[in-house]
């Protein structure tokens, strides 16, 4: 098991996803066997001191996600766990048959890594959002889906996937900007089993991924208005935590916020569970309620996308009011 130090913690601290996802697994690679399986982007994946140390472990298979995904289930047959990685959107939409008879039907183990999914690398607009990837990966039966909201929970998360047989999608937002919002002195992971970050009375907020940051902002926006909320961390999507879920149902709302589109994502993961519950709080879904052509700023569009602090305070604070 991977522990943390004083070393990688402050590293992780400063790190991007993609920064946080290459110092897990070069920390891993001094405990586990694997290999890395890249579709030409393994210093963007911050594989670089692995591929160095271990070159016959490292393949790059070019601008062919599907065959990411064909060659890591090749390797996973020795018996030896393979960690792919690729641009969420192409991870998703671009490998989705592969997917789905590898790691779905036939249950290779393989950690398929979608990284600078939702709007975090908007440079390249619209043909690289990843704004649909939870609603397919969590359609196929048999495939864990994670969204960790920072370095540390990448750490974590990397790790303890690794250390299980299960095909795991495991969806990286927030780019280079990624404030750590947990612990590493007090943090733990488990899949399929959320962490509540706030306790209050009045709104449930579920969030996942580097939006978690803005929830716990709106808390404090919220604060001034003499409303409370609980905040619930919802990093694994597949299997959900409906235990967690149904024991905050006393709140006067939920709310789930996500960088992902409004159907077939954690809102929708939620509203599932909700439907068979008689007397329920009513639930608001934030998210991306369209395709979002635009290029911009990665926080221009997330406010464009109604899910910037003051946007999503306001919305609850409206809908509190009806």
């Amino acid at each position: 098991m991977l522990q943390y130090n004083k070393r990688n913690a402050s590293f992780l601290s400063h790190l991007g996803a993609q920064g946080s996802l290459g110092q897990a697994v070069y920390d891993l690679s001094f405990q586990k066997d694997f290999y890395v399986v890249s579709a030409d982007l393994g210093v963007a994946s911050g594989f670089s001191r692995f591929s160095v140390k271990y070159p016959e472990k490292f393949i790059n298979v070019g601008i062919a996600e599907q065959s990411l995904v064909s060659v890591a289930a090749g390797l996973s047959n020795k018996g030896i766990p393979v960690i792919g990685t690729s641009w969420g959107a192409f991870a998703s939409y671009r490998c989705a048959d592969q997917v789905r008879i590898f790691m779905g039907l036939m249950q290779s183990n393989i950690k398929l890594v979608g990284m600078g999914s939702g709007l975090a690398i908007p440079r390249f607009g619209g043909s690289h959002y990843g704004i649909g990837d939870i609603a397919l990966m969590r359609s196929i039966p048999g495939i864990d889906v994670i969204t960790p909201s920072d370095g540390i929970e990448i750490y974590r998360a990397i790790d303890v996937a690794m250390r299980n047989d299960r095909p795991t999608y495991i969806r990286l937002t927030g780019g280079d900007y990624l404030p750590i919002i947990n612990d590493p002195s007090n943090y733990y992971f488990e899949i399929g089993k959320a962490n509540i970050l706030k306790k209050g009375e009045d709104v449930l907020i579920v969030g996942c991924g580097n939006l978690l940051h803005e929830c716990l902002e709106v808390e404090k926006v919220l604060q001034n208005y003499g409303i409370t909320a609980t905040i619930i961390n919802m990093h694994t999507i597949r299997p959900l935590d409906q235990e967690t879920l149904l024991s905050n149902l006393h709140h006067k709302l939920i709310v789930s916020v996500e960088e992902h589109n409004i159907i077939g994502g954690l809102g929708s993961a939620i509203a599932e569970v909700l439907a068979e519950v008689e007397n329920r709080p009513r639930q608001i879904i934030l998210g991306i309620s369209d395709f979002v052509p635009k290029a911009g700023d990665y926080r221009y569009l997330l406010d464009c996308c109604n899910l910037s602090v003051e946007k999503i305070a306001d919305r609850i604070m409206k809908e509190l009011e009806r």
